[in-house]
């Protein structure tokens, strides 16, 4: 995506809700719209796809505090199911081994750091870094 279309298509979603009529996906969209903006205004800007994984990963985590019927919790899935929508598709275990043995194919000294380094970002958002890390262990 080039830098302005994940921004151009929240825009563009937050009218079609407020159309709608769709309470919970505007809230979202619209704090989703005000990380994004507050990320482009900072000293040091990540990459847009990053501030939302991270947001993704803190609903996930805060997921686990409530219990299921709590009504926050009921919220925060809807959150989840929103954000999901912008996360790039998930990667499948049998496909992060196949990178993983790519990555260990192509270094000369092969330890933990090294591939991890290579792997991560090419997971980034798409797959768990703590199972990827338990799987190149398990390579090694």
């Amino acid at each position: 995506m080039s830098d302005n279309s994940l921004l151009d298509q929240l825009n563009q979603d937050i009218k079609a809700a407020m159309k709608n009529k769709e309470k919970e996906k505007l809230q979202a969209l619209r704090y989703m719209k005000s990380m994004l903006m507050e990320n482009a205004t900072s000293k040091k800007p990540t990459a847009e796809m990053d501030v939302l994984v991270k947001h993704h990963k803190k609903l996930k985590e805060s997921l686990e505090n409530y219990p299921a019927d709590h009504p926050m919790a009921v919220q925060t899935t809807a959150e989840l199911e929103v954000v999901q929508t912008y996360l790039p598709q998930p990667l499948t275990e049998a496909e992060v081994q196949k990178i993983i043995d790519e990555i260990k194919a192509g270094l000369d000294q092969v330890d933990m750091g090294a591939i991890m380094k290579e792997l991560q970002p090419r997971i980034k958002g798409r797959f768990d870094g703590k199972k990827a890390s338990q799987m190149v262990k398990d390579a090694l």
